[in-house]
């Protein structure tokens, strides 16, 4: 692992996801109708029941809709879940300081339960904001009921909307995994990409990474979809064709791969490819269970609960009214390194500074009136999706005067105030989530890098198997296919959860960019 902490890169915006329109216009429609409801009722001070359920809209959007189904409907209930547990908090006690900690411990567990299984993005943010906002919201016990069934029913909504797509495309998810892997695995064959002993020589990191990545989401994707069918079958079929072609790149035809996946991302039939019996069943297997993915996980769990508490007590000692986005920002740090903590330190704190002047620049036009208001959140909810898959910095200009727009549903307030307050809580929040996870550092983590660092890293590098010539490629003798390298199977080290919708290239706990 590289020890530089890098400064510039991590401002570097990356290329768009191909579906971030999805998300983007997902959030409106399932923020919309209830906002616009409470609008007409004349109660928008409900609205951030509401917008806790409308907000499980952000998930999922990557997984066939079987797979879909369910995890938007875990990630309902676990909303409800820590909602529940704030408000009840917030019923019995207006203490400070036993709200901050309960806001540190719903965090530690979101995130542990989020990367143990792997719903991002965004991973475990959103719920974070929701908790943390709700245990700091006075209220009295006989009304959470009914602030839990306007969360409920937006939840449900949200799974509409969610599922909608299905009813077009009912495989499109799985379509668009495998015409990424047949691309990427195009690109690495125009490279010349070759494997030489232990993944060097004349190897292109560069290409071969972003394949086997694309290759391992694609398989993934496929088996997730659910029941067999002749599409999924068809699919499996081209996805071989990606793999032979990164074991064998000198013979592979990058025009053909190309062809494979344009003919897939359309609405028309799969093409049909001679199928290549006992290929493609190595890549991707069945995941651990639940208690041995979360047990790796406890360092993380203390560093969380840790730094967020810690940010939430320097805020109150301050005497900054709002310790709640403190403890937000120090959350949304944790990565699977310290160096990719300290990129998402870089990231959260320009993207909210930037943040705060959008909202200073909106405020006069969204005090104009509710409606004004309402309509200023949507958009920022259509920005922050849209621009967030370019880089994490960039969509949080558009979320933190959302969050500020979103305190005043209840009433306007002093903007200087606001603006004061999200400033410090965000530099509080990002130094002393720093400091924790310096302060706790996962030792078991690092010795999955440095055992990495000597493992073959390539599909060609490992032990093959002979397989049959196919239409991808132009020779005729036997081809090797491996596993994928050992940093994208290690069951107990799950990749990191961010809102990018990129999987992060390199061993999952190295040097990666572009989060």
């Amino acid at each position: 692992m590289s020890s530089r902490i890098p400064l510039v890169g991590v401002l570097r915006l990356g290329r768009p996801s191909d579906i971030w329109f999805k998300p983007a216009l997902s959030v409106v429609v399932a923020v919309a109708p209830p906002n616009l409801a409470l609008l007409m009722l004349g109660r928008l001070d409900l609205a951030m029941y509401t917008m806790a359920g409308s907000l499980c809209a952000l998930y999922a959007h990557n997984r066939p809709y079987a797979a879909r189904a369910r995890a938007l409907a875990w990630v309902v209930l676990g909303m409800l879940g820590g909602l529940a547990i704030a408000l009840i908090a917030a019923s019995l006690t207006r203490h400070a300081g036993v709200l901050v900690a309960v806001g540190a411990l719903l965090a530690a567990v979101q995130k542990v339960l989020c990367d143990a299984t792997r719903i991002g993005p965004p991973g475990n943010v959103v719920l974070t904001f929701v908790s943390s906002a709700a245990v700091f919201t006075p209220q009295s016990l006989a009304q959470v009921p009914g602030h839990l069934a306007l969360a409920a029913a937006a939840g449900a909504w949200a799974w509409l909307v969610g599922m909608a797509p299905g009813l077009l495309r009912p495989h499109g998810p799985e379509r668009r995994a495998v015409a990424g892997a047949l691309n990427e695995a195009a690109a690495h064959v125009e490279r010349g990409g070759t494997a030489g002993a232990g993944g060097r020589g004349g190897h292109h990191a560069g290409t071969h990474a972003p394949a086997v990545t694309a290759v391992q989401a694609a398989r993934q994707a496929l088996l997730s979809a659910g029941r067999s069918s002749e599409t999924r079958r068809a699919l499996e079929r081209l996805l071989v064709r990606a793999e032979v072609a990164l074991a064998a790149p000198a013979d592979a035809d990058p025009g053909r791969l190309r062809g494979w996946a344009r003919q897939v991302r359309g609405n028309g039939p799969v093409p049909e490819v001679d199928d290549l019996t006992g290929l493609g069943t190595g890549l991707a297997s069945a995941p651990a269970p639940l208690w041995r993915r979360l047990r790796p996980l406890a360092p993380l769990a203390v560093r969380v609960a840790l730094g967020c508490a810690l940010a939430g007590y320097v805020c109150l000692a301050l005497g900054v009214g709002r310790p709640y986005w403190a403890l937000v920002t120090a959350a949304s740090l944790y990565q699977a390194s310290l160096t990719l903590t300290w990129g998402r330190g870089i990231q959260r704190v320009v993207g909210n500074l930037l943040g705060v002047l959008l909202f200073a620049a909106l405020v006069p036009v969204a005090h104009t009136g509710e409606v004004a208001l309402v309509l200023c959140c949507l958009a920022l909810n259509f920005g922050a999706e849209a621009l967030i898959g370019r880089n994490y910095w960039l969509g949080s200009v558009c979320v933190t005067p959302m969050a500020l727009l979103v305190t005043e549903f209840a009433g306007f307030q002093e903007p200087g105030r606001l603006i004061t307050e999200r400033i410090v809580d965000t530099l509080v929040g990002a130094l002393v989530g720093l400091v924790a996870a310096v302060a706790v550092p996962d030792r078991r983590r690092q010795r999955v890098v440095r055992a990495e660092r000597t493992a073959p890293r390539t599909l060609a590098a490992r032990p093959c198997r002979q397989i049959p010539a196919c239409p991808a490629t132009s020779g005729t003798h036997a081809r090797c296919v491996a596993e994928p390298p050992t940093w994208l199977r290690h069951e107990g080290a799950p990749a990191p959860c961010d809102r990018t919708h990129q999987t992060p290239l390199g061993p999952p706990f190295g040097r990666t960019t572009g989060i």
